[in-house]
């Protein structure tokens, strides 16, 4: 479960969208909480610090203890009763100075808007949450405008939080398994958490194969058949691992969608009628998936993803002995004999 939630904040009611979120986590896990605070040089004030250095301190110094004084009303506030919490002021630049506190506090999630008051003297939070989301060490929630507190009351009762994880076949995007699992239970108690497993095969419409419609047809069925078997197998760790205790309600599904990254939103945030696919209120992402141009990667579809959607984001960034390992093997493997293409690894579609 998760123990430290890192909630970095920018003085706007935008960016506090992230507290009741990071604070229903908490109740649920026993975690506690840290707000940061990360305080930018005052633009206005940049002119004078060549003439006047001590203008710039003092202005900086000022800035410093009003955020003191903000994250210290925000702990007394009725939405953290209860829960273990401290405070983070420091000056600096915002995705610069996140990291080292994560490190510093032994944070596990970070729990973060993705805008926040663009004024000169703040930071955006736009700009700043796609840094954290490509770099951060530890799992990240990036969470929209009007997102709420991700609360499992709906008008038609209490229901799972379900969270949408998207799998390409690898190790490294399974990372996201684990803290999606944690996510979906800590947000749905007291109810059981939900997870849906998608695969997406990017394959390209029949017409663009005339003349071969058989034996496209007949690849396309044992690509579908083999990603359904290796999204069974996931399904099937979760009944007999360590996250069986969560009983989650485990689905799972594999879409065929040229374009991946708009074939997950749609999937996401409408569901898809024909597979009997309900919309997820969460989508968990790895930032690297397989190694090799065919394989996917954050700038190609994380990324994308992470711009369009309407709805919060989980992001995970595997560990980088793992990383090395699965890029260690693929480069093994083009400097032996060809292999012979199987279900995950097709020889005529590609993942970006």
């Amino acid at each position: 479960m998760f123990q430290k939630i890192l909630v970095p904040l920018d003085g706007s009611k935008r960016a506090e969208q992230a507290l009741p979120v990071a604070a229903r986590v908490a109740r649920s896990t026993g975690a506690s909480l840290v707000l940061l605070r990360v305080v930018t040089a005052p633009i206005d004030f940049a002119w004078y610090s060549m003439e006047s250095p001590g203008m710039m301190q003092a202005a900086l110094e000022a800035d410093l203890e009003k955020a003191k004084e903000y994250l210290d009303g925000l702990i007394a506030s009725e939405a953290l009763q209860g829960i273990t919490t401290s405070r983070e002021v420091i000056p600096g630049e915002p995705a610069h100075s996140i990291f080292p506190v994560a490190e510093e506090q032994h944070a596990d999630l970070i729990i973060m808007c993705s805008h926040g008051d663009t004024r000169v003297r703040r930071w955006a939070l736009g700009s700043t949450s796609q840094k954290i989301a490509r770099h951060s060490p530890i799992p990240v929630v990036i969470l929209r405008q009007g997102t709420g507190t991700l609360s499992n009351l709906h008008p038609e009762g209490v229901r799972p939080v379900r969270i949408m994880v998207t799998l390409d076949g690898s190790e490294l995007a399974e990372a996201t398994l684990e803290p999606a699992a944690l996510l979906s239970a800590a947000l749905s108690a007291p109810v059981h958490g939900e997870l849906h497993l998608t695969r997406v095969l990017p394959i390209a419409p029949d017409s663009v194969y005339d003349g071969f419609k058989d034996l496209i047809t007949a690849e396309r069925e044992r690509m579908v058949a083999g990603a359904k078997a290796y999204l069974q197998s996931v399904t099937q760790r979760f009944k007999e691992g360590e996250l069986a205790k969560l009983q989650l309600t485990i689905t799972s599904s594999v879409i065929i969608g040229n374009d991946v990254a708009d074939t997950l939103i749609s999937i996401a945030e409408s569901g898809e009628e024909t597979e009997k696919i309900s919309a997820s209120d969460v989508i968990a992402m790895a930032t690297h998936g397989r190694s090799g141009p065919q394989r996917w990667v954050l700038g190609s579809i994380t990324e994308r993803v992470l711009s369009v959607t309407k709805l919060p984001l989980l992001i995970v960034r595997p560990a980088r002995a793992t990383m090395k390992h699965v890029v260690t093997d693929e480069v093994k493997t083009q400097h032996t004999e060809p292999r012979e293409a199987t279900a995950d690894t097709p020889p005529w579609v590609g993942l970006f």
